[in-house]
């Protein structure tokens, strides 16, 4: 879920992607939305001005949206809903079409040039290239960036002055969802692994997709052709994407919602008619036939690991339930948590676990899914606010984000690959190519990254052609202190996992300069970092010492690093109980790879 607060420091007069008020700094001059899932929507529906700028599909899309935000009345005990629209915001709207550079004015003798890419996200989902004079930053949105992605945007021409070092942007705005190193599988091998899996039922078995959320559009066409069937949506789903091919006239759309040639009308994928084989109706009104219990239902992971488990996609990067209008929990002020434990202490239904991952399911300025569909609401749209706790802790027990698939050779629920939000290594890759000054993440918990001891500098150091890091110095500003080591903390996230065969190769880096970026300290300072317990305090022999000394005295900072690297990961595996392969100490890693035959 996007944490990104608005604020672009380089162009501190305009917001993108929240829209509420930011304490300090003066009311925005123009704003920006990069696409319409929920967690970019922080504040739009009570925003009166100024413009907010976006590609067409986007503002279409906004124009049809139900969302269902819910208050705390804790006089009654209930939650209560309420529908919300975007209608009276298609004044305020202004679609900017994509690859145009545009020059906005957005105040006397203050222009900026803003530059829209499509980000292979999701319909409507861009980047944002904003230019003034010399200053350029680059906001990712949501993104994945694929190999072919990548490639593809180095060699624009708006953009290819910075993918070929003539100019050097000054920051990139990185959708960081994912920093696990792992590899993704791509979108193209995630689908033809569905149509394999799809292939093998039986002529007439019935199918359900679910596609909570905006981004699954080429899943239902490739599904469509080779089923020769086409998908049963709900008539809300199926007005969205008609308007997207009427409206804006984009070809890409044509081939859900159909489209007109001369008198003639040729359907698209989508169908609003139940009688087909394919599904992907509204979770909580499904049609009689896919509330069937023979159907089969197809489900998207992140990933497939090695191990056979599975990244499990539990709404991970926001846009959780867009497509199904479900509930969500209006952004909390403290005192709302503390009205509400007293409350719940009252009803018996608080647990120890409860306030904890309510503070966890909260991001600062925006709601939270609910994941109760509307249909719990009644006509007056209301239900027991007791209903909060079980629904948290269904949320924890489901949060785990992997899976185990089961041996049967046809299952009731199959499972394929595909990410929306781009990998770690597949963020490198996009880095790399502009060589930016600085980045940001905007996907972040500043505490949690100094817990861990995270950085950007670790994560994307080596890929940017600055090495002074703004977010760095935020979060160590904020906790000069140096983190607890407490055994909780001790699980490192960023594990390296490989995956099957036929995924991207990660970069052909050495397992002390993986341990290098993973590790909890900068790599620019690692001076500053303390070494691993001496030989001596382990007990070794004395005469040891000297040449120890000596050593010491010709270790460079590099060499500290990745020391420091190898014990912190030797700890993470004590813990974790996975020890695998680690750099040798003794050799300064130089004999960690293995020789190759001559």
């Amino acid at each position: 879920m996007s944490t990104f607060g608005g604020i672009v420091s380089e162009f501190p007069e305009i917001r993108i992607d929240f829209f509420r008020r930011v304490e300090g700094y003066l009311p925005p001059l123009a704003c920006f939305l990069s696409h319409v899932h929920s967690d970019h929507l922080a504040g739009l529906d009570t925003l009166r001005s100024p413009f907010v700028y976006c590609s067409a599909a986007t503002r279409e899309i906004l124009l049809r949206l139900e969302r269902y935000p819910c208050r705390l009345n804790y006089a009654k005990g209930l939650l209560e809903a309420r529908q919300q629209t975007y209608k009276h915001l298609s004044s305020l709207l202004k679609p900017i079409p994509l690859e145009t550079p545009t020059t906005l004015e957005l105040a006397p003798n203050l222009e900026l040039q803003v530059t829209l890419f499509d980000a292979n996200h999701c319909p409507g989902a861009v980047m944002f290239l904003i230019e003034r004079n010399d200053t350029a930053i680059l906001y990712t949105g949501d993104i994945r960036s694929e190999p072919w992605f990548v490639n593809s945007i180095s060699r624009h021409p708006v953009l290819i002055e910075y993918t070929s070092g003539i100019r050097t942007l000054d920051k990139i705005y990185l959708d960081t969802s994912f920093t696990k190193d792992v590899p993704f599988q791509t979108k193209s091998q995630g689908i033809s692994e569905l149509l394999r899996k799809v292939a093998l039922y039986p002529a007439d078995t019935v199918f359900y997709f679910q596609a909570w959320t905006y981004g699954y559009e080429e899943v239902w066409l490739a599904l469509s052709k080779a089923l020769k069937s086409p998908i049963h949506v709900d008539e809300y789903k199926m007005r969205i994407y008609a308007s997207l091919s009427s409206k804006i006239g984009d070809h890409r759309f044509a081939s859900l919602a159909g489209y007109m040639c001369g008198n003639a009308r040729h359907p698209g994928c989508l169908t609003v008619h139940e009688s087909v084989r394919l599904h992907s109706c509204e979770k909580g009104n499904l049609c009689s036939v896919a509330d069937q219990p023979n159907v089969v239902k197809i489900q998207p992971i992140v990933a497939h690991l090695v191990d056979g488990t599975d990244i499990a996609e539990v709404g991970v990067g926001g846009g959780g339930n867009d497509f199904q209008r479900d509930a969500e929990l209006g952004a909390l002020s403290p005192k709302d948590i503390q009205t509400l434990q007293e409350l719940m202490k009252k009803t018996g239904q608080v647990d120890d676990g409860f306030f904890k991952s309510l503070l966890q399911s909260m991001t600062p300025g925006r709601d939270m899914p609910l994941g109760l569909t509307m249909d719990l609401f009644g006509d007056q749209l209301t239900t027991s606010i007791n209903k909060l706790n079980s629904m948290l802790a269904h949320k924890r027990s489901s949060s785990s984000g992997v899976t185990t698939p089961t041996a049967t050779r046809l299952p009731r629920v199959i499972h394929f690959p595909y990410a929306r939000h781009s990998s770690y290594e597949e963020l490198c890759h996009l880095v790399d190519a502009f060589k930016p000054r600085d980045v940001w993440p905007c996907t972040e918990n500043a505490e949690h990254w100094w817990r861990k001891g995270y950085s950007i500098a670790s994560y994307f150091g080596d890929f940017c052609s600055g090495a002074d890091f703004t977010y760095d110095k935020m979060v160590q500003a904020t906790y000069p202190d140096p983190p607890p080591q407490d055994k909780e903390d001790r699980p490192d996230t960023q594990t390296s996992v490989q995956v099957s065969e036929d995924a991207e190769e990660p970069p052909s880096l050495s397992p002390a300069h993986r341990l290098l970026t993973e590790s909890s300290g900068p790599k620019d300072r690692g001076d500053e970092l303390p070494g691993p317990p001496s030989k001596r305090a382990r007990g070794e022999a004395d005469d040891q010492d000297e040449s120890q000394r000596s050593l010491a005295s010709h270790i460079t900072d590099t060499d500290s690093a990745i020391r420091w690297g190898v014990y912190n990961r030797t700890v993470d595996r004590l813990y974790e109980g996975d020890w695998g392969s680690l750099p040798l100490l003794s050799t300064t890693d130089h004999h960690s790879n293995t020789e190759q035959e001559l």
